[in-house]
């Protein structure tokens, strides 16, 4: 089964999609977002991604301050955080079109209904539905509606709410599902990332494609979800980890983000398929196979043993599974040493 994202195709005959994962670490500055979308083009990231959301869409002043002293975000305040990270709406327009000369897929996860009208003004090609969003109902059905394909993250999620998710996209409308393996810690370990879930959840929803949103450090996780079955990787991306950012920490650098390329490409084209015999690329090879060799001269009427008949490469020889049978028996004719043993010296 494959996805028609855009200009591209989605599916397990297809290479593994990497969507760049831009969030909050532009910094509040256009240029250097531009600069990130410029730097995944060049690592050959195939799709750039956004969050489309308001401080004020996600949450309210002093609604919550994060308690947890394990979080990269320990002691802000929920509200002054989404305002850092947010991505202006007016600068949707100019990173799309940057990516889209770049010849890269450009599209969004909206927060809530208004972000999806507001995406619709600029055509995306697919929407995004995070995690934490993926129990709000009515933007399940407003996105949709829309008729684009959804990729939909299933971190923090009990298996009921994804599955409810699922139905809810597929009674409004949502033809083409891709579904994403993710962990919502920031970041997330490898172990609990729990990569064998991946042929399980294709096994559960068979008319949708799987995934990984990873929030790992580095691309091992990556590549051991596409030799699982993952169709999508998405990683968060930076200039570097050293310029700070609300997800800095756990974002990839355009040198890695080029590796996790490379690596999940090789990874899907070394999966293949059943194969049992001798390939055609392999069938060179089949000379350095071990044969029986004469190893000392022999003439006519002497028995072969342990000592003049040696099991050796290359391969020109009688298969090594005859040797304990000829052994004690007479040659037939007068053999040199360094001659390959055939039926015609027996």
């Amino acid at each position: 089964m494959n996805i028609s994202f855009g200009s591209r195709l989605i599916g397990s005959d297809q290479p593994p999609l990497i969507i760049a994962e831009l969030s909050g670490n532009h910094n509040q500055d256009l240029n250097r977002g531009l600069a990130i979308v410029d730097a995944m083009a060049a690592a050959g990231a195939h799709a750039i991604k956004l969050q489309t959301y308001t401080a004020d869409t996600m949450t309210l002043p002093g609604a919550y301050r994060i308690d947890d002293p394990n979080s990269l975000w320990f002691g802000r305040e929920l509200h002054e955080l989404y305002q850092e990270a947010h991505t202006p709406w007016e600068w949707h327009q100019p990173l799309f079109e940057r990516a889209r000369q770049h010849g890269m897929l450009a599209f969004s996860s909206p927060f809530d209904e208004t972000a999806v009208d507001f995406l619709e003004t600029l055509d995306v090609p697919a929407y995004k539905i995070a995690s934490f969003e993926n129990t709000d109902w009515p933007l399940l059905r407003r996105v949709a509606a829309t008729g684009k394909p959804v990729i939909m993250s299933t971190g923090a999620s009990t298996l009921a709410e994804v599955a409810e998710a699922v139905q809810v996209l597929r009674e409004a409308g949502c033809r083409e599902l891709v579904l994403l393996k993710c962990t919502s810690t920031y970041p997330a370990t490898p172990q609990n990332t729990n990569l064998r879930t991946l042929p399980h959840f294709q096994q559960l929803f068979p008319d949708a494609l799987v995934g990984l949103s990873d929030h790992t450090m580095g691309v091992g996780a990556a590549v051991a979800a596409v030799a699982l079955g993952a169709c999508v990787v998405e990683k968060h991306v930076t200039l570097r980890r050293a310029d700070g950012g609300v997800d800095s920490a756990f974002s990839l650098e355009p040198e890695e983000v080029a590796q996790l390329v490379t690596e999940t490409e090789r990874a899907w084209q070394a999966l293949g398929q059943v194969q049992y015999g001798v390939q055609r690329a392999e069938e060179k090879s089949r000379l350095y196979k071990r044969s029986l060799y004469v190893a000392q001269d022999i003439r006519a009427g002497e028995l072969f043993t342990t000592e003049n008949l040696r099991v050796v490469r290359p391969g020109d020889g009688l298969p090594p599974r005859y040797y304990d049978q000829l052994l004690g028996k007479p040659a037939r004719q007068n053999l040199a040493a360094g001659t390959p043993l055939t039926w015609d010296a027996l």
